[in-house]
């Protein structure tokens, strides 16, 4: 059925529940929750971060489980924290982790006395207990103070300072400079370079020993790597403070040379560990052990050998505990667990996690490195530890046991029986368990319910406390409604999972015109069954409008196991184009896609897939949204793309065939182009080069920019600016039949 009477676009957009500047803003309705728990040493207190208006600024707050009651502790409100006022150091940091939050945005209790550590953006601070006066211990007058960490005993805080390591006693005092010789030469002592921070999910470049006498840090060195430097041409200055410098890794060429090291709390000479001879090694984890041992994950640079490697700080020696190898390729994790005590025959050991069955899970080891048995098996895959409880012989772990679109926390012994699920409820669940192992928080959350906290039971899941239940008017004021989860077999009779948003009974019951939200490389998974599914504002802002928005989470996506994301290994963009186009045919059969009126967005490697999609199924899609694209794959960095493709000089037809420059000549249909000028992730040259080849071949192009934006832009003009710019791209260009062009 059609309206009666034809809409024109601007009525079209009057009519939606949604605002444009509502699809633009942050957090999103139903986001702005409690996050970052941790219990204080004694368990009496959980602390959290949190913004009770609802906006990017949080305050520090603690809750009491007697009385099930909230308080602040920190309140930021007055600090004036801005994106403008963050250092450079700072502001990349946050382009890492992908953090949005203002005011504080870290802290961390010490282990063993009820001291706070919070770094606010003039220096470092310290509350000594809940009640306690926020005391100033460093102040970041002579430069940034990055990744302050409290020792294991809280006697002691140490932190990076112009590529230099130093501690300050906790109480107070004057800080003393560990490290020399990096300072001024191009290299860091205690900082984790680009691509361990981008890339191989290691954020430090420092850990203490368990006794607080040690610190083992890398000394990264980035001289031989050839500057790449990046303009900022919106800025009213020129010179120095209009440009920065980065040593960026591209794909088939140097890394930063990277060395372990151990000083002493008090100072002294440094024992440098012997990583072994080849440069391109990868420093993927380091562990200190309960023993004083130091452990290292060293990956070698085609990420296909991976060894657990024990070093004596004292003399240096080393001794491999494992090697895991992979014909695809190694992901790494974070679940090594060092055990104090395990009480069989052998003493000591650790748990270790592998792929080598195909999907992710957990192992138990003895000290020496020998195998004792699996504790999970099966085709699903373990995705974090919660929590070991040696006493009992029980590791509480989150997975995918109840299906890949779910995550549920789960209890299994060192016997490596069938493991016990503990949360309930359909969805997906994140979780901290408290120090004693008899409760955690609960963050739970599905795509018919936002995200609430609550504090259960350790033994059967049961409800102690409630933590967080608040309800966003938003979700009601815009008329939220959560996308239809569907699956079906591609041609290749494997399961597919994919997300219906369809438009409002006014416009009918299909066909329809259909936009595509894509992302579909590795490492990342669309479709789930968590609340982020129904606060996606921009498909709910074009479903609103008539159009059919689908997600599809294609081959090579992540949370289905290693074979499943290895069909992408050496020929990226093959077959997630071809099961994007599956996903179109699977519409138009259940008579919901009009197959004449298709569009795709898509951002990173999701706007590498829009464009894709133009260029090698211009048959099925007529229309792409392409924001920050990845053009060639050879203007990657290493640790990211060597690990599907090898390098540009073993695989050299690989990496042609899966450009965008090389695919340009068969683009058909029309193609919007965004990207930040100051993207120091996929850099702008991407879509440079991509216009370059687009004009060889006489295809023309759209083209946005954003000239003081990186990866992702954070100025709310700019993002509403955006979203109409891509509203207004799919209405003219994908217009429903009831709607009239524009003129």
């Amino acid at each position: 059925m059609k309206p009666e009477q034809k809409e024109t676009f601007r009525e079209r957009i009057a009519r939606s529940d949604i605002p444009i500047e509502a699809v633009a803003a942050y957090p999103l309705p139903g986001t702005a929750v409690p996050e970052k728990f941790a219990f204080s040493p004694d368990n009496r207190w959980l602390t959290y971060l949190f913004s009770a208006e609802g906006s990017l600024t949080q305050q520090l707050y603690a809750f009491d489980p007697e009385t099930c009651r909230s308080r602040v502790v920190v309140d930021a409100q007055d600090l004036g924290a801005t994106e403008e006022k963050l250092s450079l150091q700072e502001k990349l940091r946050r382009e890492r982790t992908r953090q949005r939050g203002l005011g504080v945005t870290q802290y961390a209790w010490a282990r063993r006395t009820e001291r706070i550590l919070i770094p606010l953006g003039d220096g470092l601070y310290i509350q000594d207990g809940l009640d306690g006066e926020l005391r100033e211990l460093v102040r970041g007058e002579d430069g940034p103070l990055q990744d302050a960490q409290f020792s294991p005993d809280g006697r002691w805080v140490a932190y990076v300072r112009d590529a230099e390591l130093y501690v300050v006693p906790a109480e107070g005092g004057k800080p003393r400079q560990l490290t020399s010789g990096a300072r001024g030469t191009g290299k860091t002592h205690g900082l984790a370079e680009y691509i361990a921070q981008e890339e191989m999910g290691r954020e430090h470049g420092y850990w203490w020993s368990t006794d607080s006498s040690f610190i083992a840090f890398t000394e990264v060195d980035e001289t031989h790597i050839p500057v790449y430097r990046i303009l900022h041409p919106g800025k009213d200055e020129v010179g120095e403070t209009a440009q920065e410098d980065h040593r960026y890794p591209f794909a088939g060429h140097a890394n930063a040379r990277v060395r372990l090291g151990v000083v002493p709390v008090t100072g002294g000479d440094v024992i440098w560990m012997p990583l072994g001879e080849d440069e391109d090694l990868y420093l993927a984890r380091v562990n200190w052990l309960p023993d004083g041992g130091l452990t290292a994950q060293l990956e070698n640079r085609e990420q296909t050998d991976l060894k657990l490697v024990r070093f004596e700080p004292d003399t240096g020696s080393r001794r491999v505990l494992l090697t895991e190898t992979s014909s695809v390729w190694i992901n790494l994790h974070d679940l090594f667990r060092p055990l104090k005590r395990v009480g069989w025959e052998r003493g000591g050991g650790f748990i270790w996690a592998s792929e080598r069955t195909g999907f992710c899970h957990l192992y138990l080891y003895d000290n020496q490195g020998q195998l004792i048995r699996p504790l999970t098996q099966g085709e699903w895959m373990v995705e974090s530890i919660a929590g070991v409880d040696e006493h009992n012989q029980v590791v509480y772990f989150t997975g995918t046991k109840d299906g890949p679109l779910e995550c549920h926390l789960y209890a299994v012994s060192f016997e490596g029986e069938e493991p016990r699920r503990i949360t309930n409820q359909p969805g997906t669940h994140a979780v901290v368990v408290d120090r004693s192992l008899t409760r955690f928080v609960d963050t739970f959350q599905s795509v018919d319910t936002p995200p609430r906290v609550s504090l259960r039971s350790l033994a059967d899941g049961a409800v102690l406390c409630e933590v967080f239940t608040g309800a966003d008017s938003r979700i009601a004021q815009f008329k939220l409604a959560p996308p239809e989860l569907i699956r079906f077999e591609n041609q290749d009779e494997i399961e597919l999972y994919g997300a219906v948003y369809r438009p409002p009974q006014r416009y009918g019951s299909g066909p329809f015109p259909v936009v595509v939200s894509v992302y579909g490389g590795p490492h990342n998974q669309m479709v789930s069954n968590s609340w982020r599914m129904t606060s996606s504002m921009r498909a709910q802002y074009l479903s609103g409008l008539g159009f059919l928005v689908f997600v599809l989470d294609n081959r090579g996506s992540a949370r289905r196991g290693l074979n499943f994301e290895g069909f992408i290994k050496n020929r990226i963009g093959d077959f997630e184009v071809r099961d994007q186009v599956e996903g179109i045919k699977w519409l138009v059969r259940q008579g919901l896609a009009d197959p004449e009126r298709v569009g795709i967005y898509g951002w990173s490697y999701g706007g590498f897939m829009a464009a894709m999609c133009l260029m090698r199924a211009p048959e099925t899609f007529k229309v792409a949204v392409a924001g920050a694209p990845v053009a060639a794959w050879d203007g990657y960095d290493t640790h990211y793309i060597e690990r599907y493709m090898g390098t540009p000089q073993s695989n050299p037809e690989g990496y042609r065939e899966s450009s965008l420059i090389y695919s340009a000549g068969q683009m058909e249909g029309k193609l919007l182009l965004i990207h930040g000028l100051v993207d120091e992730n996929v850099h702008f040259r991407h879509t440079a080069r991509l216009i370059n080849a687009l004009i060889r071949e006489r295809k023309p192009y759209d083209l946005m920019l954003f000239p003081d934006e990186r990866h992702l832009p954070r100025k709310l003009e700019d993002r509403v600016f955006m979203e109409e710019r891509i509203r207004d791209y799919f209405l003219e260009n994908l217009a429903p039949e009831d709607v009239p062009e524009k003129g």
